[in-house]
């Protein structure tokens, strides 16, 4: 079974440019947002395995997106924007997006991109599942996702007093 991919992108040329490699490449695009509102309801409607979100989006940018559509169900996402500056780059890794794709893409960043979103999310799931199975007072879970480009971000998974998990951008590099 095909991975099933939402994409989401204000720009009609890129997202169906988009749509076009990803077909090409064995995904099948379970949907099509203009604007991140959009790109969440359809996250909820659809199910999709992966999302990949613009930054730049009207109604609710792709950050925020990102937040509302993994306060949902957590999914591996991929931000596309045409920014690539740091604080950006951080906002979006503790929104919870494992892979960033800088505008413009080639079509061979694509899918390394989609599969390191893939994994890097189930390295987080696992992560989660044993802090769930530690005491209350363990050591928080410390992990390193690396973007295709190379970039690294340090991650701390800790549980917070009420037992919920809180992913934030560690102080060690």
């Amino acid at each position: 079974m095909p991975t099933r991919v939402l994409i989401a992108e204000d720009e009609t040329l890129i997202r169906l440019d988009l749509r076009d490699l990803l077909a090409r490449r064995g995904f099948q695009v379970c949907g099509e947002a203009r604007d991140g509102e959009e790109a969440v309801e359809l996250a909820r409607l659809l199910e999709p395995d992966v999302a990949i979100l613009d930054v730049r989006m009207p109604r609710l940018d792709g950050i925020a997106a990102a937040r509302r559509i993994l306060a949902e169900r957590p999914i591996p996402l991929v931000l596309l924007t045409a920014l690539s500056g740091r604080s950006l780059v951080g906002r979006a890794v503790e929104a919870g997006v494992f892979a960033y794709l800088v505008k413009p893409f080639r079509e061979q960043d694509l899918v390394p991109a989609i599969q390191t979103a893939i994994a890097r999310h189930d390295e987080l799931l696992r992560a989660r599942r044993e802090l769930g199975r530690k005491p209350l007072r363990e050591a928080p879970v410390e992990m390193v996702v690396t973007a295709p480009t190379g970039s690294r971000w340090p991650l701390r998974i800790t549980r917070a007093p009420d037992g919920s998990l809180d992913v934030s951008l560690s102080d060690s590099s």
